[in-house]
């Protein structure tokens, strides 16, 4: 395989000057520039990629860290950083929480992996990393954006969706329907979007006349098995309910799954509604109910904004999207049910 320097030994340049053509950067003569192209021609010669980050200083490679690799929120957002990367010439190279140590020590590693490869940017999925480790991380990496979670030492290079505007949306379309009983799965304590759109959920009830105080919560993983057993404990508890708002498709996915083996009508006896609006939504049975949050506009925008830092450009950054509801068939109105939820027994 031809070398660099048997580019510049054919086109009887100097290492340095070949160096320039390859990359594209200084200056050289045209006829010295016509010698070394046609020197490259007929070696064909073709620059590695540790050969061109060398000659260039850029890698041309974008990190994305995500905490887990499974799943369907993470990967739509993978698919359109990758797509929006490689219509810029660009490669991603993802990292994920794996290994020993808890969450906070998987994503220090992750992203110290992704630093290790060159990469030219950053862009980071998590909120279990505290201001210290982002002061850290800018020390050895200053080029980077975060996706849905803001760090006050980071807020400029911060991109997320109103998760409040989220979960009050999500009470409002209830208590639009009629829906006074309602049941709440919500997602992990320790992640503070869920936590907001929770609390903005129950505080637009609260603010209705809704006795929050009596309906029946409980927390999961955002996993579909975990939207089960949620289900399940709720016709476990024979609580009174109209309606079940899940923090998030994949349990609600989860839920409506168990209600159909269990022979609970959805929306007939129960309405539900999820979170999100993944695409897994749109192809439940029943087609899912759910909160619209812009992920893709959210992604779009930090892409942009470090492409900008990293290459120069002078690509659009905005900020401010927009929340909807998306109804489908999960969700009917109070007076629509025609009884209480019940259950047979799942085969």
């Amino acid at each position: 395989m031809a070398t660099i320097k048997d580019v510049a030994r054919l086109a009887g340049v100097g290492l340095g000057t070949a160096s320039r053509v390859v990359s594209g950067k200084g200056s050289v003569s045209p006829a010295t520039l016509a010698r070394v192209r046609a020197a490259i021609e007929a070696l064909d010669f073709r620059p590695s990629h540790a050969a061109r980050t060398l000659l260039s200083g850029s890698s041309q490679m974008i990190g994305v860290y995500i905490p887990v690799l499974s799943g369907t929120f993470y990967t739509p957002i993978l698919q359109i950083i990758d797509n929006e990367l490689r219509a810029a010439g660009l490669h991603m190279v993802v990292a994920f929480g794996a290994g020993l140590g808890g969450a906070r020590q998987q994503a220090i590693e992750g992203i110290a992996f992704l630093i290790e490869r060159g990469c030219d940017g950053l862009i980071l999925m998590t909120n279990v990393l505290q201001e210290e480790d982002i002061a850290a991380l800018r020390f050895q990496h200053k080029r980077m954006v975060v996706l849905n979670h803001s760090f006050d030492s980071l807020a400029g290079q911060c991109f997320t969706v109103d998760h409040m505007l989220g979960g009050r949306m999500a009470a409002r379309t209830l208590l639009d329907h009629g829906h006074r009983e309602i049941a709440v799965v919500a997602g992990p304590a320790s992640l503070p979007d869920n936590v907001v759109r929770v609390n903005a959920f129950l505080d637009e009830l609260r603010a209705n006349g809704v006795d929050t105080a009596s309906l029946w919560v409980t927390e999961r993983d955002f996993s579909p098995a975990g939207g089960w057993s949620a289900a399940k404990e709720l016709m476990d508890s024979k609580h009174p309910c109209s309606a079940l708002f899940c923090a998030n498709d994949e349990m609600a996915v989860g839920a409506l799954s168990y209600f159909q083996e269990a022979g609970i009508r959805v929306p007939h006896e129960l309405s539900v509604i999820g979170y999100d609006d993944t695409p897994s939504a749109e192809f439940s049975a029943p087609r899912l109910t759910t909160v619209h949050m812009p992920w893709r506009e959210m992604t779009q925008n930090g892409i942009n904004a470090l492409l900008n830092s990293c290459y120069d450009l002078q690509r659009p950054v905005t900020r401010g999207y927009p929340v909807t509801m998306t109804l489908r068939a999960s969700l009917a109105s109070h007076a629509e049910a025609a009884k209480p939820a019940r259950r047979r027994k799942p085969a």
